[in-house]
């Protein structure tokens, strides 16, 4: 296992033991309580004598211990081991932390299955295999269980059980891709967050646990130590997976702060106290909706009324409405133009002017749209384009009046 004694005994983090082979920065230990990178979980930190500890890995089935220089020690001499305790503790939350957020997908999440994890220096992800969406609702419920379940202060347990007999328990989650560190010899390691028994009393009980799974990761004792957890967001990182990201510990109580800030900036916005703010908000969205739909009618008004004032030119045998509109957008524009409702003419051309001078074009007969805007933009530079029915054009260099009468000129 990739971190047995690490495992088995998290809470030791100072032991003396004797140096069995030295290679250069790599070191071999009789003894070593370093947990080795495996299953998502990071190396311990430390130092072996003076040097520091930069990379634990697991080679051939021994533990290698990366040093930061070439010791002076050599195969033989006896070395005082110190484990960074901070980062040791660390893992050992986040790592409790996902057993604990798994537990919560227990509870709320359909044909759950585990499909990945990994501590990083400021937040913890799980993969989660599942039919149901986890959207903004699921994550606020996760997040609620996740830290009601660190409160009731849950115990945490683990032991060294048959692989045959472990594949028979329906309640234990295997994830062999990444758990490699947790099977050893036809064992393999099972970790359990307790259940709660008809008090409401934490119990080891196999009745019911919060959590069971195949786990070679170092954890606490009891999920108070964990201490607190925000939920920070999701995302798809492949097809039936989505990803839940964590954190635990100063990165938590900064997330909880900076939503608390961004809630009473809110309540004090709104004028509503935290409880409402959604439904503040809402209304808003809604009143801004109706200004939505107000304004594009106003601006279909004035295209249709600037239309109606134009005069009709015959052209080829087809009628042109050539017109300017002032103090709309080219997309606002476009949109009205598109819409409008004059039958008496086969052309609708429009001018406007923002930063630059641009030109909508509606053809409904044998004139094609497309090719008046690139008439304009070969007489005045800019560009745009379009279908045979409808054209955009602009950053002319020129001013509306110019277009206007290449427009009613014919080009």
């Amino acid at each position: 296992m990739s971190g047995q004694r690490a495992a088995a005994e998290p809470y030791t983090t100072r032991f003396e033991t004797e140096v069995t082979a030295v290679d250069g920065k790599r070191v071999w230990l009789e003894t070593t309580y370093f947990y080795a990178e495996g299953g998502g979980q990071p190396a311990d930190r430390g130092r072996i004598g003076d040097v520091p500890v930069e990379d634990v890995q697991v080679v051939d089935g021994e533990h290698v211990h990366v040093l930061a220089d070439p010791p002076s020690f050599r195969a033989g001499h006896r070395v005082m081991c110190s484990i960074d305790w901070s980062f040791r503790m660390y893992c050992m939350r986040a790592h409790t932390a996902s057993h604990v957020l798994y537990g919560a997908g227990r509870r709320l999440l359909e044909d759950l299955g585990y499909g990945g994890f990994d501590i990083g220096e400021e937040k913890i992800r799980v993969d989660l295999e599942t039919t149901t969406e986890i959207d903004d609702d699921v994550l606020i419920e996760l997040d609620d269980l996740v830290n009601r379940a660190v409160w009731e202060s849950r115990p945490v347990s683990w032991e060294d059980v048959q692989v045959a007999n472990a594949r028979e328990r329906d309640e234990i989650a295997f994830n062999e891709a990444t758990e490699e560190g947790a099977f050893s010899r036809g064992q393999v390691r099972v970790v359990t967050i307790g259940s709660k028994d008809d008090n409401g009393r934490t119990t080891n009980g196999s009745s019911n646990p919060w959590d069971v799974a195949a786990c070679g990761g170092t954890h606490v004792r009891n999920t108070r130590e964990i201490g607190p957890v925000t939920v920070l967001d999701r995302s798809n990182p492949g097809e039936g997976l989505t990803r839940v990201e964590f954190a635990v510990g100063p990165r938590a109580i900064e997330r909880r702060a900076a939503e608390k800030r961004a809630a009473f900036a809110a309540k004090r916005t709104l004028g509503a106290d935290v409880g409402s703010i959604s439904d503040a908000l809402d209304d808003i969205v809604k009143r801004q909706d109706a200004l939505e739909a107000d304004k594009r009618t106003l601006e279909a008004d004035l295209v249709e009324r600037a239309l109606e004032a134009a005069d009709p030119v015959e052209r080829d045998g087809e009628t042109w409405l050539v017109t300017s509109v002032d103090g709309l957008e080219p997309e606002a524009l476009g949109d009205a133009v598109r819409e409008a409702s004059n039958a008496h003419a086969d052309v609708l051309a429009v001018v406007g002017e923002t930063d630059y001078t641009f030109a909508v074009v509606r053809a409904d007969g044998a004139v094609d749209a497309s090719n008046v805007v690139d008439d304009l933009s070969a007489e005045f530079g800019g560009g745009g384009g379009g279908s045979g029915s409808f054209a955009q054009a602009g950053g002319f260099d020129a001013t509306p009046a110019d277009v206007l009468d290449a427009l009613d000129s014919g080009l």
